[in-house]
């Protein structure tokens, strides 16, 4: 049994269907998946987590998703690794870094958000998922729609670097550069949503591809021995 209630708008709280939906339509607000989190309660502990496999899917009650997880199967639970020179010379009593250039496949962070926007895609009945990106999401979601055997699109910015390019094309996804920038490709993406019935994993499957990003905060706090750390820092690019 899922416990996922409902998409629910982050501003105005309106409920929408767990469908390909990422803005409410009363105030334009970005929509969320909401859980039962009683029933969660009920069903999860710690025992519980520890017997499964080590991936993201050992908090499957916490993620987004109806059916068993179809995309990503070995991905996440990255090391947890202490820093003793690096955090005494910050003057840190104790200090950890958690190293996702290890995750599956494409050793990136992303690989844990596309594997849940693509597991929702296939459960939704998609066959087909894109993406508007500048690097590594392209890179995950050409890796993991391969695996999985959906046909993918990716958008780029037409002066996008070759290698980059490449790391994503190697994988069989179309890929399209457009002139334009991100923000002017993203636009694109957003457009081809209501058109065709392409999954974007950063449009209309965003709800579900944001989920995927807490699995980093539930890997930290068990490594750490169920505790939570006092501060966490994740550098962007």
């Amino acid at each position: 049994m899922s416990t996922v209630k409902a998409l629910r708008c982050k501003e105005c709280a309106k409920e929408y269907p767990k469908e390909a939906l990422h803005v409410c339509e009363h105030c334009f607000g970005p929509l969320e998946v909401a859980y039962d989190y009683e029933e969660i309660a009920r069903r999860l502990s710690r025992e519980t987590i520890v017997r499964r496999p080590t991936n993201i899917w050992r908090y499957r009650e916490l993620l987004p998703l109806d059916a068993p997880p179809t995309v990503g199967l070995d991905v996440g639970y990255t090391p947890l690794v202490r820093a003793h020179r690096l955090g005494a010379a910050l003057g840190l009593k104790e200090l950890w870094v958690k190293n996702d250039a290890v995750c599956h496949p494409t050793l990136s962070f992303k690989d844990r958000v596309v594997s849940v926007a693509l597991s929702k895609a296939r459960e939704l009945g998609y066959d087909t998922v894109a993406c508007a990106s500048t690097g590594n999401l392209a890179n995950s979601t050409a890796a993991n729609a391969a695996q999985s055997g959906l046909k993918c699109f990716v958008l780029i910015p037409h002066d996008l670097e070759a290698g980059k390019v490449l790391g994503t094309a190697v994988y069989g996804a179309r890929v399209v550069g457009i002139r334009g920038t991100y923000d002017d490709v993203n636009r694109l993406c957003s457009e081809i949503a209501g058109r065709h019935e392409w999954a974007f994993v950063n449009v209309n499957i965003r709800p579900y591809y944001a989920e995927g990003s807490k699995t980093y905060g539930f890997e930290i706090q068990e490594q750490l021995g169920w505790r939570a750390p006092a501060n966490v820092v994740v550098p962007m690019a």
